[in-house]
């Protein structure tokens, strides 16, 4: 029974080995464990423009507050709160007597003064023949000189009261000083209007086209002006005033702002100043107070290297670093600097260069140092997809026919 065992034993040791000799006769000589295969991305040097997104408030084009010149009560009200008015257009009425009175006072008394001065004038005319023969005295003519010239001063200063007396009564209708959107009235009918009072009866904004007033990192404008002193931008081009804006609900607007102007002073306690954009506003859509993102154009980069997001990584100082596939198909890793993110990419300042293949997949499963095997990179939606279907039969492949 002990020989039978050992004769199952040597012919158990002899299908190992000669398993073992088949399979390294079957194993080509130098072959050693298969490399892991990566997904790579080739870089190369792209024209791109910059384009930074700053927050932003939207403002009025044109605001005016309408208050009263005159001292009254209000009579009417002319306008329904929240309409578009004109300007020139009228929007209360107060009280008109005591000023039609005053009116009519003055252009009195002027007729009183212009009846007045003929009369006084040719007097004048004769005195002044008569006292150069000496026929009237030199103290009578000075008098009715000065009677001349006192009749005609009270023409000149009725005149002037009867414009303000006509000004004044104008003023009983009070009109939009501008065209635009009207807001609530804050006084009705019958309430006691104050010449100059500090508040306003209500307020008239224009809204089509409408300001949108974003803030610029001063730190961030430093660093363009040294992008583009050192020719990594370029900022002479057709779209420079042009902007866009994404509206507080993500959705962007329909309509392309231009940029007007950027102020020259820097806020101390936020370092940032403010770009001024205006954007016309034909359906009402943008309203004052309303924030919103700006994309402003600062310039474009020539020779831009874009990496993909999920190809960087950071090492535990926060310093960028990606893995890429040196000319002998080994692993390097590579410390690179990135500017900003544009889409789902890393604007690269340095680091990288066109026809470096970075690893975007596969990254877990390689070190520096190690030998791949590179596969080009798909990214999620760009695989190839079936042809449509046009109604002709197709047959089928040979792999999907059933076995």
């Amino acid at each position: 029974m002990r020989g039978i065992d050992r004769r199952w034993l040597i012919a158990v040791v002899v299908v190992l080995v000669l398993m073992t000799m088949a399979a390294g006769c079957g194993r080509k000589k130098g072959d050693g464990p298969s490399a892991p295969e990566v997904a790579v991305v080739t870089l190369e040097y792209e024209k791109v423009p910059i384009i930074t997104e700053l927050p932003g408030r939207v403002s009025a084009f044109l605001i005016a507050e309408v208050r009263p010149q005159v001292t009254g009560i209000i009579k009417k009200r002319l306008f329904t709160e929240g309409s578009d008015v004109k300007a020139g257009q009228a929007l209360y009425e107060i009280d008109p007597a005591p000023y039609q009175a005053a009116f009519d006072n003055a252009s009195a008394s002027l007729a009183r003064a212009e009846a007045n001065l003929p009369p006084i004038r040719a007097k004048a005319q004769r005195y002044k023949e008569l006292v150069a023969i000496k026929a009237v005295s030199q103290q009578e003519f000075d008098d009715v000189t000065g009677a001349h010239l006192q009749a005609e001063a009270d023409v000149k200063y009725w005149k002037a009261a009867v414009e303000t007396a006509r000004i004044n009564l104008g003023y009983t209708r009070v009109t939009a000083p501008i065209s635009g959107r009207i807001g609530k009235s804050s006084v009705t009918v019958g309430a006691l209007a104050t010449a100059n009072q500090p508040a306003a009866f209500t307020s008239i904004q224009q809204l089509d086209p409408v300001y949108v007033d974003a803030t610029q990192s001063s730190a961030n404008l430093l660093k363009l002006q040294r992008s583009v002193a050192s020719g990594k931008v370029n900022m002479k081009g057709p779209d420079q005033t042009k902007v866009r804006l994404v509206l507080e609900d993500g959705t962007p607007y329909s309509q392309e702002g231009t940029l007007k102007f950027s102020d020259v002073t820097v806020d101390p306690s936020t370092g940032s100043f403010i770009l001024r954009m205006v954007f016309p506003n034909p359906k009402g859509t943008l309203l004052p107070g309303m924030y919103a993102r700006a994309l402003v154009q600062e310039g474009v980069a020539e020779q831009a290297i874009l990496a993909p997001q999920q190809a960087v990584a950071r090492d535990p100082k926060g310093n960028a670093y990606v893995l890429l596939v040196d000319a002998k198909n080994t692993v390097e890793l590579r410390m690179i600097a990135t500017d900003r993110a544009i889409g789902d990419k890393w604007l690269v300042s340095s680091g990288l260069k066109s026809g470096d293949r970075i690893i975007v997949e596969g990254l877990q499963k390689v070190r520096p140092g190690v030998p791949v095997k590179t596969v080009p990179f798909k990214a999620a939606g760009k695989d190839d997809k079936a042809p449509p279907n046009t109604g002709d039969p197709k047959p089928s492949p040979p792999a999907a026919k059933a076995k």
